[in-house]
């Protein structure tokens, strides 16, 4: 069992990612603006895994990363990008700023599981 913190403005998309979370045995928080986000990062201890929407209001996934990684609780943390931004560039450019994994939406919640397990495991 992880702590997963989900950074996600959509409210259906973050319900359904508790849910789906919760079921595999994680404990999930949910924050819905990048201002809070932001906030949080500075504050609080590092969860296990974050899954963060790149376009948020108030601060965008990227600044966010940028956050996380120049913040040395919060560096190593696995981060999997779950965004309806399908471009190349968008894909690069998140990853090249750190993020573990991107994921596009529409998503396959299997898929997304799959690579929430790995990147779990990997830090633990």
């Amino acid at each position: 069992m992880a702590n997963i913190l989900v950074i996600e403005d959509d409210d259906n998309i973050a319900e359904l990612l508790a849910f789906m979370l919760e079921r595999e045995g994680h404990q999930v928080q949910l924050i819905a603006d990048g201002e809070q986000a932001r906030r949080h990062i500075a504050s609080q201890a590092s969860p296990a895994l974050v899954v963060l929407d790149s376009m948020l209001p108030q601060r965008d996934g990227l600044a966010l990363l940028a956050d996380m990684r120049g913040n040395a609780a919060w560096a190593q943390t696995p981060v999997v990008m779950l965004t309806a931004k399908s471009l190349e560039r968008d894909i690069v450019r998140a990853l090249e700023a750190g993020a573990n994994d991107y994921v596009v939406k529409p998503f396959q919640p299997q898929e997304l599981l799959a690579r929430v397990r790995r990147l779990v495991r990997a830090a633990a």
